[in-house]
């Protein structure tokens, strides 16, 4: 199949125009100017894209992956998200008792060794209580050898990410305890000082949890997490860019600055379903005006998609496009190690999305297969 357009996004260039073949659901060239041979589909007055890959996503649907032990209920919670061009997903969990997360995280693993899920990140249970967002501040402990040896075991290889405050007794052991077990280390629900935050780098953290969000803010004297983050070329940073999170402003610093960056979702059930009452781990989520939030006030997640990531960056923080794709795509698969996935070159899967003039999604191939809304399957 080959597919022409007036724009194509590559890893490391814009072709205007464009076109990527594809045989056996892999992408096999990519190039730019007119295509090689009469093309199957042409999109000329659209953009063609690499499918974006959503590492941090709590459910959609008005599904949870907390409850998701059913094969329905994790099929409802990527096909809502398939609707918006995320061909690639991994499973967060929010923090639950212990027994509950171990079982959870088993039943999980086994839709990522199915190819439905790209992994599981677990969010908690080893956070600070006073950055703690909406987590149920009853069930954060500090992490020790055996508990994150029961969590990562329980996955059985799958936990590609876990969110952890380096502060926390045992803290830094458990970082390297966790990039033992070949998953990523994330900063983030800290407390952690400046002077922390680099020595869990040091220790193999490489990314941070939506940064600024839940943790230790910026001062003059005390520059905190996020400058130790933002600094770091090896670190990947994410940012919730839903006009909740952050501001405009703070969206472009972080995609302007030294680190990596790469937009997340933090979607909780209500993403795609109706705004209303629902539950996020054990605490009660009210929606309302595109907002999920506690009793209290406290932000608990989002009602976001990847698709209007990329189009608020672009819109309203004035992200140049291709960046805010690379954001979506390339970006969050190389923080989490997936290969062959998120770029538009020659040995990837062949997942890519069809902008329009407005960057909605108006088509998606997945594994070299359009897909459509009404479409549930695995991401295979």
């Amino acid at each position: 199949m080959l597919v022409a357009a007036g724009t194509v996004i590559a890893p490391d260039a814009v072709h205007s125009p464009g076109w990527v073949d594809i045989r056996a659901g892999q992408i096999v060239a990519c190039g730019a100017g007119e295509p090689p041979r009469e093309p199957d589909h042409v999109f000329a007055q659209s953009a063609l894209a690499p499918g974006y890959v959503d590492i941090h996503t709590h459910g959609g649907g008005g599904s949870s992956f907390n409850d998701a032990d059913t094969d329905a209920a994790v099929a409802r919670i990527t096909a809502t998200h398939l609707a918006h061009g995320t061909t690639t997903m991994m499973a967060s969990l929010v923090t639950a008792p212990l027994d509950e997360f171990e079982r959870t995280v088993a039943a999980l693993a086994g839709q990522v060794e199915r190819g439905v899920l790209a992994g599981i990140h677990l969010e908690g249970p080893w956070l600070s209580p006073a950055h703690r967002g909406a987590h149920d501040e009853s069930l954060l402990r500090e992490p020790d050898t055996e508990t994150v040896d029961r969590l990562m075991r329980a996955g059985r290889g799958t936990v590609r990410m876990v969110t952890i405050a380096p502060e926390l007794e045992g803290g830094l052991a458990a970082v390297a305890q966790i990039v033992g077990f070949g998953a990523v280390a994330a900063i983030g629900h800290t407390d952690a000082n400046y002077d922390m935050t680099r020595q869990a780098i040091a220790a193999g953290a490489t990314a941070g949890t939506h940064v600024f969000n839940a943790m230790r803010q910026i001062h003059h004297r005390e520059p905190g997490p996020a400058l130790a983050l933002l600094e770091n070329p090896t670190v990947f940073a994410e940012l919730i860019a839903d006009g909740v999170h952050l501001h405009p402003a703070i969206v472009r610093f972080i995609i302007e600055s030294p680190s990596r960056p790469v937009f997340v979702t933090d979607a909780m059930a209500a993403a795609g379903a109706d705004e209303g009452d629902y539950k996020l781990g054990a605490l009660d989520v009210s929606v309302s005006d595109g907002q999920a939030r506690l009793a209290d006030g406290t932000i608990a997640g989002s009602v976001l998609t990847l698709s209007e990531a990329v189009r608020y960056a672009v819109h309203t923080a004035g992200v140049p496009l291709a960046v805010a794709v690379r954001a979506a795509s390339q970006n969050p698969a190389d923080m989490i190690g997936l290969p062959g996935r998120g770029r538009l070159a020659a040995g990837h899967r062949a997942d890519l999305i069809v902008l329009d003039a407005g960057l909605q999604v108006t088509d998606t191939m997945q594994a070299g297969r359009w897909r459509t809304a009404e479409v549930v399957s695995p991401f295979r």
